[in-house]
């Protein structure tokens, strides 16, 4: 029985998340030749400041965003 631990930024929909188990729970049932009935994934939710990148909080895109717009001062 796989089971699948994913982490996640908090704010998505229900419904984005059931897509991506859906998605997962097809690439994983595939790839390990198990039957779908038999994934588990489970989902942790972290809000914006329990996440860090390089030692900063929040996402690596805000965080890409900030250095490449204080390279233009």
């Amino acid at each position: 029985m796989p089971i699948i631990e994913m982490h996640l930024l908090a704010g998505r929909s229900t419904e984005a998340k059931g897509r991506a188990a859906q998605a997962i729970t097809s690439a994983a049932a595939e790839a390990l030749g198990v039957a779908p009935e038999t994934v588990r994934i489970l989902i942790t939710e972290h809000a914006k400041d329990e996440f860090y990148v390089a030692g900063k909080a929040g996402r690596a895109s805000d965080q890409l965003r900030a250095v490449e717009s204080s390279g233009d001062e």
